[in-house]
């Protein structure tokens, strides 16, 4: 693993492990200096944290597991229709709470055994991890409100 490009993490450092989209390359950074958009260490390429980050399956354990931050995971497909309806607010989410929280996007299709391991029946199912521990979950297309209250849930916990 190697250190996405920053200055170096502060004292309030949120370590977050991502595999970047453009080469694959995992990266550690800090999620608290999303606005800086770290930089993968091999491609340069930026991590753009303030929209859904597209999960693969092999770094459940790396990304989500061992995140110090809260990470609230999308499992979805391409074709449903209510995933795609949630879409926008999950964009909308990551924005407003680029640093504080990972939104990341998991295809059921493709990683079917992740899907099967936290027993997704419907989706999109959104599940909040902190700690690496489920703390909730919503099963089909859900207001906005209600993603902020997990959100908010989450921070108190």
């Amino acid at each position: 693993m190697t250190e996405a490009e920053t200055s170096g993490p502060g004292p309030e450092a949120v370590r977050i492990t991502l595999r970047c989209a453009f080469c694959n390359r995992l990266n550690g950074v800090d999620l608290g200096r999303a606005a800086d958009r770290p930089r993968c260490a091999e491609c340069g390429r930026p991590f753009l944290l303030d929209r859904p980050f597209r999960l693969q399956g092999d770094d459940w354990t790396r990304t989500v597991e061992a995140a110090e931050a809260p990470v609230l995971v999308d499992f979805y497909a391409d074709w449903c229709g209510p995933c795609k309806m949630m879409a926008p607010l999950l964009d909308d989410l990551a924005a407003r709470h680029a640093g504080r929280l990972l939104v990341a996007k998991l295809d059921t299709d493709r990683w079917g055994d992740v899907a099967a391991r936290f027993g997704i029946r419907g989706i999109p199912t959104l599940i909040l991890f902190r700690g690496g521990r489920e703390v909730a979950r919503e099963v089909g297309a859900v207001p906005a409100a209600r993603l902020e209250a997990m959100v908010e849930e989450a921070a108190a916990a």
